[in-house]
């Protein structure tokens, strides 16, 4: 399945920006792609497009045409999402709470995962940024959904026992302002889990430029240090990480496929990451 991305425009209002991770300053050009490119940080390694689009350029991105590939692949994304909480053991973490929780999914597309808690007996919410996929997902799934940032939809501090994200933090401006923000709505050992594309994976490391997660709706890509470095930063506790995907379809011989799959994940080099953090 193809990544959703646009074509920029050329017009699109940009900035210069520090590392978020470090702070840092200085830049190594790494990837030239289509229009774009990805600098790495010289301090800690971090991937980013440099200078960036402002958020009222990437706010128009997430439009209609957004909103059909997120209903047309729903399903396919929710599998996707259950597999990976799956894989850091979610069920288990919460098998022994009897109270009913609290869940926030942010970027939650057309708020099918939303929906899933819910069911579940969860207290369950979703923050999208893209209108029409917030407004069909709160009708037609019966949810609620809140059409915007995390940071406009202003939560109580403490409000959330999980927050989850999935192919999110790679799109934003500030992923620092983000976490702090996340952090702050967390109650006390709340979880926070995040899935992303993985830039210390087999695949970014083949493909560079022509990674397929090398695209222009990317602002940042994380490996797992990076990632794992600015949730410290952040006063989370990383809990678990886990990685899947290690040969995309097409690219050799289904044996090969399945034998690197299945070393990408129990060596954790694949494509997509994981990670699963607490606030202590």
């Amino acid at each position: 399945m193809k990544t959703f991305s646009i074509v920029p425009e050329n017009n699109e209002k940009s900035a210069e920006i520090l590392c978020p991770v470090c702070g840092g300053a200085k830049f190594d050009s790494l990837w030239d792609c289509d229009g774009f490119s990805f600098k790495q940080c010289l301090s800690c390694g971090l991937l980013m497009q440099n200078p960036q689009p402002l958020f009222e350029a990437l706010d128009k991105r997430y439009d209609e045409e957004y909103f059909r590939y997120e209903q047309e692949n729903d399903q396919i994304f929710f599998e996707l999402m259950l597999k990976g909480l799956s894989d850091i053991g979610f069920d288990s973490l919460y098998s022994d709470r009897k109270d009913s929780m609290s869940f926030l999914d942010i970027g939650c597309a057309t708020g099918v995962l939303v929906r899933h808690f819910q069911d579940r007996g969860w207290i369950s919410r979703g923050v999208e940024l893209c209108g029409p996929a917030a407004e069909w997902g709160s009708r037609e799934r019966n949810i609620e959904i809140f059409s915007g940032t995390v940071e406009q939809a202003s939560f109580e501090d403490n409000s959330f026992d999980v927050v989850h994200c999935s192919h999110l933090i790679e799109h934003l401006n500030d992923p620092s302002a983000f976490l702090d923000e996340v952090f702050r709505i967390l109650k006390p050992g709340g979880r926070f889990i995040c899935t992303t594309p993985n830039a210390s994976g087999l695949q970014a490391r083949l493909f560079k430029s022509k990674w397929r997660s090398a695209i222009a709706d990317h602002m940042f890509l994380f490996s797992v240090k990076t990632l794992s470095g600015l949730l410290r930063e952040k006063s989370f506790t990383v809990e678990t990480v886990k990685t899947w995907g290690g040969l995309g379809r097409g690219y050799g011989p289904v044996l090969l496929k399945s034998i690197l799959d299945y070393l990408a994940k129990k060596l954790n080099f694949g494509d997509v990451m994981i990670i699963s953090s607490q606030k202590r």
